[in-house]
């Protein structure tokens, strides 16, 4: 059975720092491709990175470039969203997901029209960023 479980959301200052983990298991983790995904108050479900099976490949929204890192552990079935120079309009709900296929375009972020509930997305881990 397929479990991914996010952590390591909190409350932080604007300009702060934060990493979030996800641990997955039930499946061969280093052959699937993983994606980090955020739903703000009010807002769709938004695209943040994806990070290829081996990890030698990454990919970020526009939004989080430059800011946020994606990386994986193959060994420890984990995969970790450092994130740096956070900002108010980073304040979500963070989702950790296995492979959740073609994203869409709004015009303004790529997103996904549902989370699933065929557990391959996480339950979620709220990030705050307030002064």
């Amino acid at each position: 059975q397929v479990h991914i479980k996010e952590s390591g959301g909190t409350l932080v200052q604007p300009g702060g720092s934060l990493r979030l983990s996800c641990a997955a298991s039930g499946f061969t983790f280093s052959r699937v491709a993983m994606t980090w995904a955020r739903q703000a108050p009010g807002k769709g479900v938004e695209w943040v990175a994806d990070i290829n099976r081996s990890g030698g490949y990454e990919a970020y929204a526009d939004s989080v470039k430059g800011r946020f890192t994606v990386s994986r552990d193959n060994d420890n079935n984990m995969v970790y969203l450092q994130m740096n120079n956070l900002k108010p309009e980073d304040t979500a709900v963070y989702y950790c997901a296995k492979d959740p296929g073609p994203k869409s375009w709004n015009g303004t972020y790529y997103y996904y029209p549902r989370i699933p509930r065929d557990g391959s997305w996480g339950q979620g881990t709220q990030v705050t960023v307030s002064s």
